[in-house]
């Protein structure tokens, strides 16, 4: 049979199975005959090699149909908002917050009630932390799931989180949740059911008799929590041994049988009907295995992604995803596209931005900005300062040998540096996951203890603004770990609960800081200075146009101290300005100890006078500039 042949008949199939399940609704035909011939070519080379891979992608379109059919009015209305606007994210307005439900507010309720605070602060985007179903104690902060049709009882109702995402809609703000995609918890009902033997189930995961197999893997696969076990695998109660990236209770998922992507596919569109609008797509880079090979970014995991799109597009094409890859930034970027995830994390600007405070150097950071930052089409940065993970130097060794910087050494400082074991360091960082063979090691610690306002350097309140001045004006989605606004410090009784002493990732998960939140308005307190500057910095943005978008044009000075680039926002179809005499904005940060005087030649391409948004001032550029130590300028200027 013809691959023409192919495609016709299984459209047809999948036609009945839709047809089977329920009524065919005309614009999910116009979206179905749009994708379907994508999805089938993924498919086709994904899984053509199986005699069920045309009954499972009819079964998925079927789903799709069905799920369609019960997608809520008002998420249909939003779906054609999203259709006539695609670049919404891409907006200045954009701000998004990360916080723990239990650790913010207590439950999904508390939450609710937060919601005038969030748009006090502006936000546009909320990402609760991962708040399914998942095991008693140790459970990896929620990211062991038992169920993604359930809502951890402690927090709330999958009733409540539906209503809570459509009062965030009302209020302008975008639910986003974690789709923990690559492993479920050993507790979760197909890896029960897979354990025991479940024909239906057997092969939902990698599970192995003996060693032969595991030991060939680990061959070439790394180890990730080796604090927890090593290698890539664990042995069950009866013996055999099952594949475990993570934690030794996360049991990967095994996506090269297709019911696998059929089951995962039916969980994303639960989850889009009850009004999620961002799925983040944690550990992308994990969830195909091949022997022989690191099991990371393979080309199979793309192609997986590009599927889940298209399923989407045609039963919740207002939702996107985006993409969690703590790897080179390379592979970083291989999964940012419109066919995969719209969104990304931006790894290697937050740790940079780190290593350009701890080493007084700018240098790795403008080359990123300058390489690294540009993006496709229709797709954006997030960009943060810190995350509820560990900070990892995920720089490239060839970028840092360009300066003659030993990669694997200067690891090792900044985990020194941030871990209080380098002589005169600012930061109370705690190191997590520290490999005693390798010398491997990440860092955890709030943004205000790092840097420098636990230990009271000088300089910590202005680092703190200054790393999210970065954050908020190079593109994308800024994102803040709500808490940091008011200089939230690290919480160290994690180590005398008995479940979360073997995390130190919990140093930085504490709960709301209720008397910080009670001093914002006090700025005789760091918590008030910190969030009267940061609260002006996200009105600045929110009014400027020039930081729609992704697009950003690096600016170089003699100094090494000073990182800078220029922001243009999107080019307008009726504006009569060339391209080159677009307005824009100039960022200059200072991440030295020193002043910096710039002199009059530095500022040769624009007019004399500049406009600063910040203070609402008139600036001669005939004169120069000087930046203080760990500050920044946003100036409003204009080509010659």
């Amino acid at each position: 049979m013809t691959a023409l042949s192919t495609l016709e008949s299984d459209r047809r199939a999948a036609l009945d199975a839709a047809e089977s399940a329920g009524r065919l609704d005309e614009a999910f035909l116009t979206r179905f005959d749009a994708q379907f011939p994508r999805l089938h070519g993924l498919f086709t080379r994904l899984y053509g090699e199986r005699a069920d891979g045309s009954e499972q992608l009819a079964a998925t379109v079927a789903a799709a149909s069905v799920s369609w059919n019960a997608r809520p009015l008002d998420l249909k209305v939003r779906d054609g908002q999203r259709a006539a606007d695609p670049d919404w994210f891409q907006s200045e307005r954009m701000l998004g917050g990360v916080c723990y439900v239990d650790r913010y507010a207590g439950n999904l309720a508390g939450i609710r009630d937060q919601i005038p605070y969030f748009r006090e602060l502006g936000l546009t985007y909320l990402h609760l932390m991962p708040l399914f179903d998942a095991p008693e104690g140790d459970n990896d902060g929620g990211y062991a799931v038992s169920s993604y049709r359930r809502v951890n009882p402690a927090l709330g109702t999958m009733a409540e989180l539906t209503e809570l995402a459509a009062e965030l809609r009302l209020a302008g703000i975008s639910l986003v949740v974690d789709f923990i995609f690559n492993h479920t918890s050993n507790e979760h009902e197909w890896a029960q059911k897979a354990v025991a033997g479940d024909p239906d189930f057997a092969d939902f995961y990698l599970i192995f008799p003996d060693r032969e197999l595991p030991d060939a893997y680990e061959r070439t696969t790394r180890e990730i929590f080796p604090d927890d076990h090593r290698g890539s695998f664990v042995q069950l109660d009866d013996g055999r041994w099952i594949w475990s990236t993570f934690y030794h209770y996360q049991w990967d998922l095994n996506y090269a049988n297709p019911a696998v992507f059929r089951a995962m596919a039916g969980e994303m569109l639960f989850l889009a009907n009850k009004g999620v609008e961002v799925l983040r797509m944690d550990a992308v880079a994990f969830i195909w295995k091949q022997l022989g090979t690191a099991c990371e970014s393979l080309p199979e995991s793309h192609l997986l992604l590009q599927a889940f799109n298209a399923v989407l597009a045609m039963a919740a094409p207002g939702m996107v995803f985006k993409s969690e890859a703590i790897v080179h930034p390379d592979e970083v970027v291989s999964f940012i596209s419109p066919e995969e995830c719209q969104l990304s994390y931006n790894p290697l600007q937050m740790a940079l931005t780190w290593e350009a405070l701890a080493t007084r150097d700018g240098r790795l950071l403008q080359q990123a900005l300058d390489r690294r930052h540009a993006l496709p089409a229709g797709t954006a940065w997030v960009n943060y300062v810190r995350s509820h993970d560990d900070i990892g130097w995920t720089f490239a060794d060839e970028d840092a040998a360009e300066f003659g910087i030993d990669g694997y050494h200067h690891r090792q400082f900044l985990n020194r540096f941030y871990t209080g074991r380098f002589e005169d360091t600012f930061a109370r960082g705690v190191a997590f996951q520290e490999n005693p063979v390798t010398g491997d090691a990440r860092v955890t610690g709030t943004t205000a203890s790092l840097a420098g306002i636990e230990a009271q350097d000088a300089g910590g309140e202005d680092r703190v603004v200054l790393a999210h001045a970065l954050a908020l004006s190079t593109g994308g989605i800024p994102l803040l770990y709500l808490g940091d606004e008011v200089a939230q410090l690290n919480d160290y009784s994690y180590a005398d609960d008995p479940v979360r002493r073997g995390d130190t990732r919990w140093v930085h998960r504490g709960n709301r800081p209720r008397d910080r939140y009670a001093e914002r308005d006090d700025l005789s307190t760091p918590a008030g200075r910190v969030f009267r500057r940061l609260t002006k910095l996200i009105s600045v943005r929110q009014s400027a146009p020039e930081f729609a978008g992704n697009e950003l044009i690096p600016f170089h000075t003699p100094y090494p101290s000073v990182v800078g680039y220029q922001r243009v926002g999107p080019a307008r179809a009726l504006s009569e300005r060339s391209e080159t005499k677009r307005p824009r904005l100039l960022v200059l940060a200072n991440v030295g100890d020193a002043e910096v005087q710039l002199d009059p030649l530095t500022f040769s391409g624009f007019e004399h006078t500049a406009f600063d948004p910040i203070g609402d001032t008139d600036l001669d550029l005939s004169d120069g500039l000087t930046l203080p130590p760990h500050r920044f300028v946003w100036l409003r200027v204009a080509p010659v």
